[in-house]
């Protein structure tokens, strides 16, 4: 083997090492969002905060209001009174009113759409980046964010969660000092297991935003067990009736 193809080798393995090792560590700071689907209640507190609360700026471009209303056990006029903030009509999907050129603006780009975060990031992701704010008066909007550092948005919730800073670790080889540490310096409006249970509630909306199906299909799963359930026992019946003879 030439020392060309060792070199390749080498950098490939260290950066495969660095990769798992980044990824271990995000994943060693997550918190567990420990939220369930099949909680009816708390999809519907979870769509409400997020129309009030992100909807300004994100959308659910692949989810429509009809499809949300009949899912999680809502009127027309519920949603239309409550949910729709656009005006648009109740088949129409999740949009904002903000426009490309207002986004970039206020900004710098447009915000994401969020139909697929909790598939892209995970529902643990999600639900630690909406505790990870603080303030930050180095950012343009003022706000910064732990887990994802130098996230450009302004923490949408901190009416509920309050002020929260960091506090600092020593710093790195580089001389750059790092969060180690979230404290609620200004209570907000709710009490920190409120919070919790309110950011629990979007994270398990988004996940269920991000693939709508899976909760006809997890009540289906139980049928489909059972069913093969009994055709196993059925066919277990017919194997024996058949080696009868045979014995």
């Amino acid at each position: 083997m030439t020392k060309k193809w060792i070199a390749l080798l080498a950098t490939a393995a260290a950066a495969l090492l660095f990769s798992a090792t980044t990824f271990a560590a995000t994943e060693g700071a997550l918190q567990q969002a420990g939220n369930d689907l099949s909680d009816q209640a708390s999809l519907q507190r979870g769509a409400q905060a997020y129309m009030n609360y992100c909807s300004g700026c994100h959308s659910l471009k692949y989810l429509r209001y009809s499809r949300m209303a009949s899912d999680l056990g809502l009127t027309e006029q519920q949603v239309m009174d409550n949910l729709n903030f656009t005006g648009v009509k109740f088949g129409e999907q999740i949009h904002v009113a903000m426009t490309k050129e207002q986004g970039e603006k206020w900004f710098g780009k447009m915000p994401p759409d969020l139909s697929l975060i909790a598939r892209v990031r995970q529902s643990d992701w999600v639900y630690t980046y909406l505790k990870s704010f603080y303030l930050d008066e180095s950012r343009p909007l003022g706000w910064n964010n732990k887990l994802f550092p130098n996230a450009s948005m302004p923490n949408p919730l901190w009416e509920l969660q309050g002020l929260q800073h960091a506090e600092f670790g020593e710093p790195d080889a580089a001389g750059e000092r790092h969060p180690e540490r979230l404290v609620v310096t200004s209570p907000g409006r709710v009490t920190p297991q409120e919070y919790d249970q309110t950011v629990r509630d979007i994270t398990n909306f988004l996940e269920y935003a991000g693939e709508p199906a899976a909760l006809k299909r997890q009540s289906l799963g139980v049928w489909v067990i059972l069913f093969l359930a009994l055709l196993s026992f059925l066919a277990y019946l017919l194997k024996n009736e058949y080696w009868t003879d045979v014995h």
